[in-house]
């Protein structure tokens, strides 16, 4: 496992692992079952406060990316299917938010266009 944290960059250093550690496992450079150092391991690698490093994996654990197994260590869960069926979710509910605003298809997907490029290029 690979992590990188800029300094000078606009995202917390907590984001930026947990940003980190999330695309490792969702693009399988993590493979589910991969046993992470702990947490005040990890924090010393890196140079930060144990806090920032457990405020990430809290994060982690929160969005089914990473399971805690008590003493025997944090490892990267099984997430793909449980954050694709949230997602699924979250977006029937912007469906149904959208219908009931009274937009039209074409103005719920500029709107969804429009927030992906401001999370994903901003």
């Amino acid at each position: 496992m690979t992590l990188k944290i800029h300094i000078d960059d606009s995202a917390a250093p907590y984001e930026q692992v947990r940003a980190q550690i999330s695309e490792q496992a969702r693009s399988g450079v993590l493979p589910v079952g991969y046993r992470l150092p702990t947490v005040r391991g990890l924090a010393e690698s890196l140079g930060l406060a144990a806090n920032t490093v457990a405020k990430a994996y809290r994060a982690l654990e929160s969005d089914g990316v990473i399971e805690t197994r008590g003493r025997n260590g944090t490892f990267v869960a099984a997430a793909g299917s449980a954050a694709e069926r949230e997602l699924a979710s979250a977006a029937q509910t912007y469906v149904e938010r959208a219908r009931r605003l009274g937009l039209t298809e074409a103005d719920a997907l500029a709107a969804v266009r429009d927030a992906l490029r401001a999370a994903y290029r901003g």
